[in-house]
């Protein structure tokens, strides 16, 4: 029970001055710090904050603008899902069996009148 009290309500938040979780806080950050140097993303995340320090209103700019067009992004698929839902027309699946099977007969019907009427003019 104690577990899965646990597992809903979660542990209370460590403070990284805490000694009791002293340990586990500068494990994990060196754990990420290894990884950070492993795959390069601390050379990486160097070289954007300098291009921020140097250009900062540019930065902003590409950064405000990026959030702008996910933003944008967002409402042009919901716009487009709700229209989407606005304009189809509610039918039965027998309903849409009927217009399939009446489609289908309306066609077939046709190729052989039109094979009939080839086979008159040879």
């Amino acid at each position: 029970m104690g577990n899965f009290k646990k597992m809903i309500f979660g542990e209370k938040m460590p403070d990284r001055d805490d000694p009791k979780y002293q340990k586990q806080y500068e494990k994990d950050v060196e754990s990420g710090r290894k990884f950070c140097k492993a795959t390069g993303l601390d050379r990486l995340a160097a070289r954007v904050q300098g291009f921020a320090t140097r250009h900062s209103k540019l930065f902003l700019v590409i950064v405000f603008g990026f959030v702008i067009a996910c933003f944008s992004l967002n409402i042009y698929h919901m716009v487009r899902a709700y229209r989407c839902t606005q304009q189809q027309t509610t039918e039965s699946v027998s309903q849409r069996q009927e217009r399939i099977l009446l489609e289908q007969y309306r066609k077939s019907h046709k190729e052989t009148t039109d094979n009939n009427g080839m086979d008159k003019e040879n």
